[in-house]
C-alpha cells in the first residue's frame, strides 16, 4: 500500500500490473450519505384543467356550450341526496350537471379579459354547429401536427452512447437526493438522446426544483459522446451563473467550458468563436448571441434553452437553424400555456418536475401598500438573521436615488445597485459582491428575474408589483426561498391609485398560487387573464375562442392520437347505469346502493368538487388505484358510498377502453351499446349482478362480457361484408 497526495477525478485499475489506484472519495464515506429515491411514479395530479372553480367563472359544457358557474348544490331525488353543479345560461336557462359527469365541464379560457363572450342558449342548435366546426378544425390541425411530427421522426439525428462509468460517477457526485420526478425526467431525456430521432423536449419545473441538474446530466452525456453543447440563457447575469455552476460541477472532468456574453472582451469572444469552430470547446454558455451567423460549431449535438419564452420571435427563428439535426432541451418554470398545450397535444415531448426538494418551504407572499416603515422592518429583519435582500426598483433613471434613500434610512446596511445598463465589469463586480455576502441588499431591476441563485437571499421586495406580468412576478418571487429557510416576498402597490382589473387578477393569482410547484397552474391563470392570442394561426384561434381553450385542446389531443393510430389517452367516457346503484347518499330502507362522496367524508364544496372532477378525468385502472390510495391517505377509510362510486368508475374505465358507449344493468341483465350495435347477455344469465351478492361488480365477468360483445360484433361485421 502506497499513500500519496494528488488530484484525480476517479480511481483506475491495471489488472496485468496488479495495480489499483483509489481516490479519497472512494475510501471515505460522505458525511451525509445520499439517499437513493425509488423510481416509482408519484401520485402527481395531472393538470388538464382548473379544479378551482369559483362562482361567476365561465365554463363550457360539451353538449350545451358556454355558461356561468353558479354553485355546487345538494338536491334530494328519490330518497337520495345528490351533488349537482349549477350552470346559468342565456336568459333564465339553468343546467344542473351531476357531479359524476364533471368530465364534460371545463373552465372557459378564451380571448382574454377584454373579449366579449356570449352565453349559449339551451334548446337551440347554435352550440352544436359551433362545436361541429371546431371539431373539424381540430381534426385539420391535428393532421398538420402529425405531418410536422412525422417529418421530425424522419430526420436523422445523433444517437448518443449509453451511460459510461464517468456518467454514473458524475450523477453520484450530486450532493442532494434526487426527487422521483428528477429521476423520471432524466430517464425520459436519456431515452430520447440515445434514439437517432432528434429530441425536442420541454422540461417544465418550478423554480428550484432541479431543472439545471437535469440539464447538466444531459450535457455530460452529450460531451461524453464526443459532441458539443450550447446552453442559451436570456440574460448575461444568468449566463454568468450557469457558467460558474457548470464549471464547478464539471471540475473533476477534462471538458472545456466557456461563456459568450457581453461580460467577455472582444479578444475573449474571438478566442471562443475560434475554438468552437475547431472543436476546442465542449460546452458554451451564452445569450442570444450564440444564434448569430458568426458562430460556427464543429460538432454540435445538444442545444439547451433556458426560459424559451424570454426569447423574441426573431431569436426563435434563428434558433430553428440549430434544430434541424441536433437534440433540443427547453427548460421553463412558467411556460407559455400555448407551448405547454402543444406539448400535451403531442407536437412536442413534455417532462414535468412537480415534486419539491426535501425541506423546501413555500415563500410567504405579502401584498401591501407602499410603506417605508414596512420596507425598513423587512430589510432589518432579514439582515439580522444573516440573510440578504433583493429590492426591485425597475426604473434605471431613479434606481441610484432609491438606493441612497434606503441607505439613509437604514445606516449600517450595505446596499448595492445592479441593472442592465451598467458597464459589464461594474455589473459583474456588484453581482460577485452580493453573491459572496459583501452586500446586504441589492437594489436592482428585473435583470435578476431568471435563474439567479443566491442561497442567503431570502427576502425580496417588489415596488409597483401591479406593473409586472404574472409570470414575471412568479419568477421574481422564485429568486428567494431556494433552500430550507423561510423566505418572504413583499409585493408593494401604490397607496392612492386604482388598479386595473387585470392587475388585480394578477396580484390575486400570485397570492393564491403560493404553494410549491404552482408554476403550471399559474401559467393557466396567465392565459385566462391575457387570452390565448394567436395560438395556431388566425383561423384556429377563432375556433379556439368560440369553444374555449381547454375543450379545443381536449379535442386536438384526441384527434392527434387517433391519426397516430394510438388509443387516445382521452377516451369518450361510457355511460354506466346499474339499476341498484344511485349516485347520491343518505339512501335508507331500500335495495339501492348509494355511490357518492358524502360531505361527512370530504367536507367543503371545493375539495368535494375537485375530487369528483379528478375521478371523472381518470382513464386507467392504475390511476384509479392511485387516486383511491390518495383519498384514504387524506380523508381516511372510504365509506361504502365512496367504495361503490369507485367500483362504478372502474367499470366505466373498462367499458370505455373496450370501445363501448353505454353499459346498462337492469333486472339482472346486461346490455352494452356501441353506435347502432347492441349486445345482450344471452339468456339473461348474470348471477353475480345480484345486489345481494357482495361480488356483484365482479370485473372478470364484465371483461368476459366485453370480449363476447366484441367477438359478436366482429362476426356480424364479417357476415355483412360477405
Amino acid at each position: 500500500i502506497l499513500l500519496t497526495e494528488g488530484i484525480l477525478p476517479c480511481g483506475m485499475e491495471y489488472p496485468n500490473s496488479k495495480l489499483a489506484i483509489l481516490t479519497e472519495g472512494q475510501l471515505i464515506a460522505r458525511s451525509e450519505p445520499k439517499r437513493k429515491q425509488k423510481k416509482a411514479a408519484t401520485n402527481r395530479q395531472k393538470l388538464n384543467s382548473f379544479t378551482d372553480l369559483t362562482p361567476g367563472d365561465l365554463v363550457v359544457h360539451e353538449n350545451y356550450g358556454i355558461g356561468r358557474f353558479v354553485a355546487m348544490e345538494q338536491i334530494r331525488v328519490d330518497g337520495a341526496v345528490k351533488d349537482y353543479v349549477k350552470i346559468a345560461y342565456q336568459g333564465t336557462d339553468t343546467l344542473f350537471v351531476p357531479a359524476t359527469q364533471l368530465d364534460m365541464v371545463s373552465k372557459y379560457i378564451g380571448g382574454g379579459e377584454d373579449a366579449t363572450v356570449r352565453l349559449n342558449k339551451i334548446g337551440t342548435d347554435a352550440w352544436q354547429k359551433t362545436n361541429t366546426k371546431a371539431r373539424k378544425a381540430a381534426k385539420d390541425m391535428a393532421g398538420e401536427l402529425i405531418k410536422l411530427y412525422a417529418a421530425r421522426k424522419r430526420q436523422e439525428g445523433y444517437a448518443f452512447s449509453a451511460d459510461s462509468p464517468w456518467q454514473i460517477e458524475f450523477e453520484d457526485n450530486f450532493p442532494y437526493p434526487e426527487t422521483d420526478d428528477q429521476l423520471r425526467c432524466i430517464a425520459e431525456i436519456k431515452s430520447d438522446m440515445e434514439s437517432p430521432i432528434p429530441m425536442d423536449r420541454l422540461l417544465c419545473g418550478d423554480v428550484g426544483f432541479g431543472k439545471t441538474e437535469v440539464a447538466m446530466r444531459a450535457a455530460f452525456k452529450a460531451v461524453q459522446s464526443g459532441f458539443q453543447v450550447a446552453v442559451l440563457a436570456p440574460t448575461t447575469v444568468l449566463v454568468q451563473q450557469h457558467f460558474n455552476s457548470f464549471r464547478e460541477r464539471f471540475a473533476p472532468y477534462p471538458f472545456v467550458i466557456e461563456q459568450l456574453s457581453r461580460f467577455c472582451s472582444p479578444m475573449e469572444k474571438a478566442s471562443v468563436l475560434g475554438r468552437l469552430s475547431t472543436g476546442g470547446i465542449d460546452i458554451v454558455i451564452g445569450t442570444h448571441s450564440l444564434c448569430s451567423a458568426l458562430v460556427d460549431f464543429a460538432n454540435l449535438g445538444l442545444v439547451i434553452i433556458d426560459e424559451e419564452q424570454r426569447f423574441g420571435v426573431r431569436q426563435k427563428e434563428q434558433l430553428r437553424r440549430l434544430r434541424t439535426e441536433v437534440d433540443v432541451l427547453t427548460l421553463s418554470a412558467t411556460p407559455i400555456p400555448r407551448t405547454l398545450y402543444l406539448a400535451m397535444a403531442g407536437a412536442r415531448d413534455l417532462s414535468t418536475l412537480q415534486t419539491a426538494p426535501r425541506e423546501r418551504l413555500p415563500v410567504r407572499t405579502v401584498v401591501a401598500p407602499e410603506d417605508p416603515g414596512l420596507v425598513a422592518n423587512a430589510i432589518r429583519a432579514e439582515v439580522a438573521r444573516g440573510g440578504q435582500v433583493y429590492y426591485l426598483h425597475n426604473r434605471v433613471k431613479t434606481i441610484g436615488d432609491c438606493r441612497d434613500a434606503l441607505a439613509k434610512a437604514m445606516p449600517g446596511v450595505r446596499f448595492g445597485v445592479a441593472h442592465g445598463q451598467m458597464d459589464e465589469t461594474e455589473l459583474a463586480q456588484v453581482m460577485h459582491s452580493f453573491s459572496d455576502g459583501s452586500l446586504d441588499c441589492l437594489v436592482c431591476s428585473t435583470i435578476i428575474e431568471s435563474g439567479i441563485d443566491i442561497p442567503k437571499a431570502n427576502t425580496i421586495i417588489i415596488e409597483r408589483a401591479d406593473r409586472f406580468g404574472l409570470s414575471q412576478l412568479y419568477q421574481l418571487r422564485g429568486r428567494v426561498g431556494r433552500r430550507n429557510h423561510q423566505a418572504y416576498a413583499y409585493m408593494l402597490l401604490p397607496r392612492h391609485s386604482v388598479l386595473s382589473g387585470d392587475a388585480r387578477k394578477r396580484i390575486a393569482a400570485i397570492r393564491r398560487c403560493s404553494n410549491l410547484g404552482a408554476g403550471l397552474q399559474l401559467s393557466l391563470h396567465d392565459l385566462e387573464i391575457r387570452g390565448s392570442g394567436n395560438l395556431l394561426g388566425a383561423e384556429q384561434s377563432g375556433h379556439l375562442n368560440l369553444i374555449g381553450f381547454d375543450l379545443y385542446c381536449y379535442l386536438l389531443k384526441r384527434e392527434v392520437a387517433l391519426l397516430k393510430g394510438e388509443v387516445p389517452e382521452i377516451m369518450v367516457p361510457a355511460q354506466v347505469s346499474v339499476d341498484f346503484v344511485v349516485y347520491g347518499y343518505e339512501v335508507q330502507g331500500s335495495d339501492l346502493l348509494p355511490a357518492a362522496f358524502p360531505p361527512s367524508y370530504i367536507d367543503g364544496t371545493r375539495p368535494r368538487l375537485a375530487a369528483y372532477r379528478r375521478l371523472d378525468r381518470i382513464q386507467s385502472v392504475a390511476r384509479l388505484q392511485d387516486f383511491r390510495a390518495e383519498l384514504i391517505d387524506r380523508y381516511g377509510k372510504l365509506p361504502p358510498p365512496a367504495e361503490t362510486l369507485l367500483k362504478i368508475s372502474e367499470i366505466r374505465i373498462i367499458v370505455s377502453a373496450a370501445g363501448y358507449e353505454e353499459l346498462n344493468v337492469a333486472e339482472g341483465k346486461v346490455l352494452i351499446r356501441c353506435g347502432s350495435f347492441v349486445y345482450r347477455e344471452k339468456d339473461g344469465r348474470v348471477p353475480v349482478m345480484n345486489p345481494k351478492n357482495p361480488a356483484f361488480l365482479r370485473l372478470a365477468l364484465l371483461k368476459k362480457i366485453a370480449q363476447d360483445a366484441a367477438a359478436e360484433r366482429m362476426r356480424l361485421t364479417e357476415e355483412k361484408r360477405k
